[in-house]
């Protein structure tokens, strides 16, 4: 079972990171169609979460899957703010909120380190 988690890890990792990289090309190999305008931006967040879910898979504490996406969802919302083109009354409020999230999973990550994975209930042994 371990292996097919971490197979199947690295293989949504690798489409996360094809839909970050080439959003368009995925959606004309996969859906026979091109993206344009926001369906990029929403391939690119759907790729970063398919890269948190391959990061998630991986042995070691599933929150750092979690971790993996608040941090890049933060800093890709952040430049899509800051660009201005594609920024909605909600945007830096979900900027925010990601960003207060990575940095309490960031902490919990951390402290968790600290200890040698004491006091973590979710950890797989």
């Amino acid at each position: 079972m371990k292996k097919l988690l971490i197979f199947t890890g690295v293989a949504e990792a690798a489409t996360g990171v094809a839909l970050m990289v080439a959003p368009a090309l995925v959606g004309r190999l996969l859906l026979g169609a091109e993206f344009a305008g926001v369906s990029i931006v929403l391939a690119r967040v759907a790729g970063i979460a398919l890269l948190a879910l391959g990061v998630g898979c991986w042995p070691g504490p599933a929150s750092l899957g979690m971790l993996t996406y608040s941090a890049l969802a933060t800093v890709y919302l952040a430049y899509l703010a800051l660009g201005g083109e594609w920024a909605g009354p909600l945007l830096w409020p979900a900027v925010v909120l990601h960003g207060i999230l990575a940095i309490l999973l960031g902490q919990a990550w951390l402290m968790q380190q600290k200890t040698g994975g004491r006091n973590n209930q979710t950890s797989e042994q």
